[in-house]
């Protein structure tokens, strides 16, 4: 079978050309299918866009007087703001709980493992 796709996916299937590609990178992509390092990514991206966007926002409200354009100034001002506050809220709720969590299943692994060697 060279298809990847679930019950429902309307996806096409691999050709046989792309399988042999991915089985040259197998090693590189397989760190990615946990998750974390793509939502960091993610979270980084948006938290330096949204940073940007920020003191952008910022800096255009104190040059623009005109009113439509300072509106424009307003609203970059208030995206910004919520979104990489939102990021660092993300942060704290989600990341650093979920890494927490890992190491300590990582931590109980171990301890399991060394007292399954001893017996």
């Amino acid at each position: 079978m060279t298809s990847h796709s679930g019950p429902g996916d309307d996806q096409r299937p691999y050709t046989r050309e792309e399988l042999d590609v991915i089985g040259d990178h197998v090693a590189e992509l397989k760190p990615w299918l946990s998750g974390e390092r793509l939502l960091r990514r993610f979270l980084m991206i948006g938290f330096g866009l949204g940073l940007v966007a920020h003191v952008g926002g910022y800096v255009l409200r104190g040059f623009i007087t005109s009113e439509p354009f300072q509106l424009f100034a307003d609203l970059l001002y208030g995206f910004g703001l919520s979104m990489w506050t939102g990021i660092v809220v993300v942060v704290f709720v989600q990341v650093f709980p979920q890494s927490t969590r890992r190491d300590l299943e990582r931590m109980i692994d171990a301890y399991e493992a060394s007292k399954r060697d001893r017996a």
